[in-house]
């Protein structure tokens, strides 16, 4: 097998500049303790991927009533995932790790709508009929036999989504972290040396 589509993802990946490494481990920072100060299990972020949820639904409708409801998901998850995946073939770091983060991010979303499985409390964001519409997740689970275990799957998922936005911050530290300076480093011009 021809595997020379994945020559990109040998080279390296672009520079970034101390300020820049900076300002983005600030917002990273910044994002993850609103994040964690947050009670409502909704943040500003949600409200971009509450369309793609729903343009979900609608892109997958034509395969099934099943990809149908977990559609919403799929896109919501996929739509970061593919454009990382795009930017990690650009070699571009900032905009990889941005999609991946807000990749990560979607599990807290999704983990609130899956524990909201029994309850169904949620207020829903439908595309069509109101009256049509169905819980994602308490479809899912009900299908797959594992309503009963909606909370704890959800907080497995809510753990994922903490833990891969951590990491995702802490690979950009370190792929942007300074590298060690050859001896004459210091007489680098001041752009070089960023």
């Amino acid at each position: 097998m021809d595997w020379e589509f994945l020559q990109p993802l040998r080279e390296e990946w672009s520079p970034v500049s101390k300020p820049v490494r900076i300002g983005w481990i600030a917002f990273y920072a910044i994002f993850l303790i609103y994040a964690v100060r947050n009670r409502n299990g909704y943040l500003f972020i949600d409200y971009v991927f509450v369309p793609i949820h729903e343009g979900g639904h609608l892109l997958f409708s034509y395969f099934g009533h099943t990809l149908m409801v977990a559609g919403g998901t799929i896109l919501q998850l996929g739509v970061p995932a593919l454009l990382a995946i795009y930017f990690a073939f650009q070699r571009q770091l900032t905009g990889a790790a941005f999609c991946s983060f807000f990749f990560f991010e979607n599990f807290l979303n999704v983990a609130t709508y899956m524990a909201d499985s029994r309850r169904m409390e949620l207020q829903y964001v439908t595309v069509g009929d109101p009256d049509l519409a169905e819980h994602d997740w308490f479809t899912m689970f009900s299908q797959m036999g594992v309503l009963q275990y909606d909370t704890k799957i959800a907080a497995i998922v809510r753990a994922l989504g903490w833990l891969g936005m951590i990491a995702v911050v802490a690979w950009l530290a370190w792929k942007t972290k300074a590298p060690d300076r050859p001896a004459g480093a210091d007489s680098l011009p001041l752009t070089s040396r960023f």
